[in-house]
């Protein structure tokens, strides 16, 4: 199952294909998804990027180190120093 703010995003790009404008498409995103919605600001930056061409709706990855690490060592690690 796709995640909100994706299910939205690819939502954006249908009415964009559509040909509606961002203020058509925000106030039906707002009218279906409610507080859950993404902000005004959010969804107007998708929009524009895919009126600009891009395809992808997932988020681009980020440099630097993940914020969490969850490998067999670490976890080993771990419990070795509760024990």
């Amino acid at each position: 199952m796709l995640s909100v703010q994706i299910e939205q995003r690819v939502n954006l790009t249908f009415l964009l294909k559509l040909g509606k404008t961002f203020t058509e498409a925000y106030t039906m995103l707002k009218e279906v998804y409610g507080n859950e919605c993404l902000s005004r600001i959010q969804d107007f930056e998708w929009f524009k990027w895919f009126k600009e061409g891009r395809e992808m709706t997932e988020d681009d990855p980020r440099p630097g180190q993940p914020s969490m690490s969850k490998t067999d060592e670490n976890i080993e690690k771990t419990v070795s120093k509760m024990l």
